[in-house]
């Protein structure tokens, strides 16, 4: 039996995008990420502002990073989803990093690779 290919996708972006960004996602079957509020720049590089009469140059803009780890899931498609709810054609639509994982580790269970982070049938979490 051939090892199902593990892959992560890091998604840079706008705040405003996330619960589009999210529910979008869901749509296609991926239910786990992890959101994390981050500053960067790139091409924007930042912004003016004005603070009791000083300008002042800000540098690192807000922005969202959605972490997501597929093998199911075709990564085309995540991108293609992806890129159509956060593309506006203006400058801080974000990036997308996708990476081969060599293992993952299901720390409750023990299970690695691809079973690691797929939904065991009839299994839900005690909320």
């Amino acid at each position: 039996m051939q090892e199902q290919k593990i892959t992560k996708i890091d998604i840079i972006t706008r705040p405003s995008k996330l619960e589009e960004l999210k529910e979008a996602l869901n749509a296609i079957g991926v239910l786990g990420m992890t959101v994390s509020q981050v500053y960067g720049c790139g091409l924007q590089r930042g912004h003016k502002e004005v603070y009791r009469g000083r300008e002042y140059d800000v540098t690192l803009v807000p922005k969202i990073k959605v972490e997501t780890v597929v093998c199911e899931i075709p990564v085309e498609t995540v991108l293609e989803v992806a890129q159509e709810v956060l593309r506006t054609g203006k400058f801080g639509d974000g990036k997308i990093f996708v990476y081969e994982l060599s293992d993952a580790v299901r720390i409750r269970t023990g299970q690695r690779g691809a079973a690691a982070i797929m939904d065991i049938p009839g299994e839900s979490p005690e909320r």
